[in-house]
């Protein structure tokens, strides 16, 4: 069975600023802002949204299925897809157009800034749910507006639980609008700041938000994140990297672990710790489908963090009990 993976495919060219944003940007100005950041680092690499957390997926074997559209100079995407055994059949390529691209430009406190040209994405609406089968469980990732809303009106119908995952995709709806997503999503996944944004476009708290859904999932960074679910507030720590290298993508690979679990009918804590897992594999690695552990170091991972939790909870009761 198939997991549904409806969001963007993309060409990210991502560039590296060795510097703070903030260091350049007057906050007195910021009406004026006319700002160029010198860049010695660039890569071109595969991205988008549904190819970010289907190759996530992939990684621990759990059969995503790729809903989205592409342009004609897709060629090189596709190959990579198939070298990583990907379902490409519901990749749909709309003739004249570029496959989407982003431009994105990290700086040392891990900011980012986004430039995005949607290109053949904003023709998602060309593709159906209604086409593939097998589905248990579907994503509606950020894509074109009314791919997103058509293809969450198909999960809805076809009694497809789905995750929504507005993403960066928030400012094309109004709160109007968000609602009538979140009415129909069985999950809600969203960043800190996406959070607040929700909040002020619809007028809902975090806690009324979750009222609507089975579940309300919002990241935190390095602070791990929340998931509002049967009524708790479940605290999901954040797994320690290595080394930080690059964020880009580290949301989708948190919403393939996260759905791995869902997929399998886990409680909460443990599908958010598998999801951190995959965030901290991620962020050790440029790019977002660069990473390459196999599922057993991916459990060997996610094992060594709940080890570590557990002396991190061992000691502080100890400190506690001492003090």
């Amino acid at each position: 069975m198939h997991t549904l993976i409806c969001g963007s495919l993309a060409f990210d060219t991502i560039m590296v600023f060795q510097d703070q944003f903030k260091n350049h940007i007057l906050p007195d100005k910021i009406h004026a802002l006319s700002v160029a950041f010198y860049v010695p680092e660039m890569r071109r690499e595969f991205g988008g949204t549904a190819g970010n957390i289907a190759y996530n997926l992939q990684l621990l074997e759990g059969d995503p299925l790729i809903m989205a559209t592409v342009g004609e100079d897709f060629a090189t995407y596709t190959q990579w897809l198939e070298r990583n055994k990907l379902n490409t059949t519901h990749i749909k390529t709309i003739p004249n157009s570029f496959t989407a691209q982003a431009f994105i430009t990290t700086d040392t406190d891990d900011n980012q800034i986004t430039a995005f040209h949607p290109g053949a994405m904003i023709e998602s609406h060309q593709n159906s749910v209604k086409d593939a089968k097998d589905v248990t469980l579907a994503i509606i990732a950020p894509d074109g507006r009314d791919g997103m809303f058509q293809h969450a009106r198909e999960c809805f119908e076809a009694g497809i639980p789905f995750l929504f995952d507005p993403g960066q995709g928030l400012p094309m709806f109004n709160g109007e609008e968000l609602l009538q997503f979140i009415e129909m999503a069985d999950y809600l996944a969203v960043n800190d700041y996406e959070s607040q944004v929700i909040q002020d476009k619809t007028g809902l708290s975090l806690e009324q938000l979750a009222l609507k859904v089975k579940a309300l999932i919002v990241t935190l960074g390095g602070a791990g994140s929340q998931i509002y679910a049967d009524g708790q507030c479940f605290d999901i720590p954040c797994v320690k990297a290595e080394k930080i290298v690059d964020p880009t993508g580290c949301g989708d690979a948190y919403r393939a672990g996260l759905m791995y679990g869902m997929a399998r009918g886990w409680d909460w804590p443990t599908c958010g710790r598998l999801a951190s897992t995959m965030g901290a594999i991620k962020i050790e690695s440029r790019g977002g489908q660069n990473h390459t552990p196999t599922r057993a170091e991916i459990e060997a991972i996610y094992t060594q963090a709940l080890v570590n939790e557990t002396r991190l909870e061992e000691a502080s009761l100890t400190g506690t009990l001492t003090a």
